[in-house]
């Protein structure tokens, strides 16, 4: 079914595992992403730049994870990340995503609550779901960089205002991770996440998953972390695969022999990560 960022990330908070958010970089990685979900039986949210949102058109992109979800029996999600402009924000809301996050955290404090009220206030009335965000996350993403030493960890009493104030579904917080890290992992300042969540009633985000180490997996969800995005991860694999096919090929062979690989690679690691969020080992919730 297509479906909204609240209503799995509802279901997750019942059934205590996160919801694996997933960044398709082009339309070919796209199929495989949502069968890997429906082998594991599992919600899933396809998330976009908007600059990919654009390179592939917003309508088309609805139009493929509106199919699939129904052809495939999927809970799916299609969610625009880290937007900064209303109009691509109302571009994806009125062209049938499902989700949008409106990303304020670079802007001081009182007008990043105003604004993404303004987008909560434009999105709830046609039933699309809203992430926020508060404090910083590092590294670099989609031409977004944040330096080291210009990260903001998220304050918990920031986030009771924030979350009041805006109305928002979701909540992406700053605890230590990266855009863009895969060369090494993180050490996530979990404390501060027990105190968010100890803080506030709403499902919470991680960004940069791929940088997490996954022996924290069991912790950040057992802490209230309810959408885990993973990106980087999906890019440099399937890149690397697409190389090497496209090195090894002949110039007039068919393109998808070197592109389904590169495919299949991403299916493997969505059906991984997706094992790692079910959190099969820890109790349920049921709130």
């Amino acid at each position: 079914m297509y479906t909204t960022l609240k209503e799995v990330t509802t279901v997750a908070e019942k059934l205590n595992f996160t919801v694996g958010a997933f960044n398709a970089h082009n339309l070919e990685m796209l199929p495989e992403i949502i069968r890997a979900a429906k082998e594991m039986g599992a919600p899933i949210i396809i998330q976009t730049s908007v600059d990919t949102a654009k390179y592939i058109g917003y309508d088309v992109l609805v139009s493929v994870v509106k199919t699939m979800a129904d052809r495939e029996m999927v809970d799916a999600v299609l969610h625009l990340d880290h937007a900064r402009n209303f109009d691509d924000i109302k571009e994806a809301i009125d062209q049938g995503y499902t989700s949008v996050m409106y990303d304020g955290s670079h802007l001081p404090f009182k007008e990043n609550i105003l604004k993404t009220k303004a987008v909560v206030e434009y999105a709830h009335p046609r039933g699309v779901s809203v992430e926020g965000e508060l404090g910083t996350i590092g590294g670099t993403e989609e031409g977004i960089h944040v330096e080291e030493n210009d990260k903001v960890y998220t304050k918990p009493a920031d986030a009771r205002i924030f979350v009041e104030a805006t109305g928002i579904d979701a909540l992406a917080i700053a605890i230590g991770t990266n855009h863009g890290q895969f060369k090494s992992k993180t050490e996530v300042n979990l404390p501060l996440l027990k105190e968010i969540h100890a803080t506030v009633d709403i499902p919470l985000v991680i960004h940069g998953g791929t940088g997490v180490k996954e022996e924290d997996y069991p912790e950040l969800i057992n802490n209230g972390i309810r959408k885990f995005n993973v990106g980087t991860e999906l890019l440099v694999n399937w890149t690397k695969t697409a190389k090497e096919s496209f090195e090894a090929t002949a110039i007039n062979k068919s393109l998808r022999y070197n592109v389904i690989p590169a495919n299949e690679v991403c299916h493997e690691i969505v059906k991984h990560k997706i094992g790692l969020f079910m959190n099969v080992d820890s109790p349920l919730v049921m709130r």
